[in-house]
């Protein structure tokens, strides 16, 4: 059964997040001067949701959601990868300040790979492909067996939530976010791109993960309940989230062609 009371406390999960946070203390802190420019303010909005991102991300990977996960429901364990995909990736990125990534957007000789890496296309792949490759069974399965494995998996689910965010949310200005009709395809391109792994989980007759196969039943669903349920949040929750961010982006769209029409 799960403990409800154990909370992850291993030193890579714990001293990785803490040093991320008083990285952020630093550069918003002492270093802030010399990145932003003297008198500059301290970025109090982007630092709440700076560390709300890593509060999210470790209710996601270190609270009992994670035993739930691992162990015994497969809608667990998808609850996990869209946290990190959609609030901890998302808040992430717009909580940082475009003078505190300047030295590493702006250093020359990366620039071109900065450049390719951040196109739409390449991002939307980048996700795309990142998703329906830790689907299949054997490396799923394979991350539920091995821990290394496992944290290897959540990595890689942030770090292609990062890319699938970059075109909407980047903080940089030497590469600043997609034109807002280039997001709106942009958004119907991934949410397409993502059907083969919702289709695959919701519609297979199989039970495609042995874990959650065997695993002792916690709740009221059986195994291929919780197939369907973990397929059917995957295609739910990414759609709203993804077609929400494509409202946004068409009203952003709306009100800036109109701004242009005013004007003429």
């Amino acid at each position: 059964m799960i403990d409800w009371k154990h909370w992850h406390n291993e030193p890579l999960l714990i001293g990785g997040l803490i040093f991320l946070g008083w990285l952020y203390a630093v550069l918003a802190g002492p270093w802030r001067e010399h990145l932003a420019g003297p008198n500059a303010p301290y970025p109090v909005r982007h630092a709440l949701k700076f560390y709300s991102a890593l509060v999210i991300f470790y209710l996601a990977v270190g609270s009992p959601l994670d035993q739930a996960g691992e162990r015994f429901l497969l809608s667990a364990h998808m609850l996990q990868h869209q946290l990190m995909i959609y609030p901890s990736a998302i808040l992430f990125l717009l909580g940082l300040p475009d003078w505190m990534v300047r030295p590493i957007t702006s250093y020359r000789p990366i620039q071109g790979l900065l450049r390719f890496l951040t196109k739409p296309l390449i991002c939307g792949l980048v996700f795309c492909i990142g998703l329906q490759t830790w689907h299949l069974p054997l490396l799923y399965d394979a991350a539920l067996q091995n821990r290394n494995i496992h944290i290897l998996e959540h990595f890689t689910f942030f770090g292609s939530a990062l890319f699938l965010w970059w075109p909407v949310c980047s903080p940089s200005t030497e590469f600043p976010p997609a034109k807002y009709a280039t997001q709106m395809f942009y958004f119907v391109a991934v949410t397409i791109g993502m059907k083969p792994a919702f289709a695959y989980i919701t519609f297979s007759q199989d039970i495609l993960y042995p874990t959650y196969e065997y695993a002792p039943r916690i709740s009221w669903m059986t195994a291929a309940d919780d197939q369907l349920m973990a397929g059917s949040m995957m295609a739910l929750v990414g759609m709203v989230v993804l077609m929400g961010a494509f409202a946004i982006s068409f009203y952003r769209w709306y009100q800036q062609t109109e701004g242009r029409s005013g004007q003429k």
